[in-house]
């Protein structure tokens, strides 16, 4: 999940009561070197600051995908109830960073994994060890396929 700093800590305990499901969120599929994911598309403020959290399981074939204006980011795993990796991914859609295996936290002072480039448009979340499985490594690329029309 994306960190906004100086955030209000209320919004965190109203997250419990609006958590989206894989299922009725419409999905669109990512590639990364040649691994495919179907992914959901963290497009509103909301959407951004939740992430996975509170989701008991994702498919092994499933992940967000948070597109932002180019820059540095921070995520953290608070509320998010299981591990991940997270990948990030310059403005070309190169993969700049994978933070293999975040754990879940469930404390006030969670870690912080922010990027080590500043140039950061892309973030990738998948389940831990995916990117390992599949033999995803740094340098390659991302590609977007369009969702389908509704």
């Amino acid at each position: 999940m994306k960190i906004r700093f100086g955030y209000s800590a209320i919004f965190w305990g109203s997250c419990a009561l609006a958590v989206a499901t894989a299922e009725t969120v419409p999905l669109m599929k990512v590639t990364v070197g040649s691994a495919e994911f179907q992914v959901e598309l963290a497009q509103t403020p909301e959407q951004r600051e939740r992430g996975l959290m509170y989701r008991a399981e994702l498919p092994g074939d499933r992940g967000m995908l948070f597109v932002q204006s180019p820059g540095p980011t921070a995520f953290w795993m608070k509320n998010t109830l299981i591990p991940l990796d997270l990948l990030y991914f310059d403005n070309e859609g190169r993969l700049s960073q994978i933070v293999a295996e975040a754990p879940p936290c469930k404390v006030e002072n969670c870690p912080i994994y922010p990027s080590k480039t500043p140039e950061v448009r892309y973030i990738l979340e998948i389940n831990a060890g995916e990117a390992a499985r599949r033999g995803i490594r740094l340098g390659d690329r991302l590609k977007l396929e369009r969702p389908p029309a509704p």
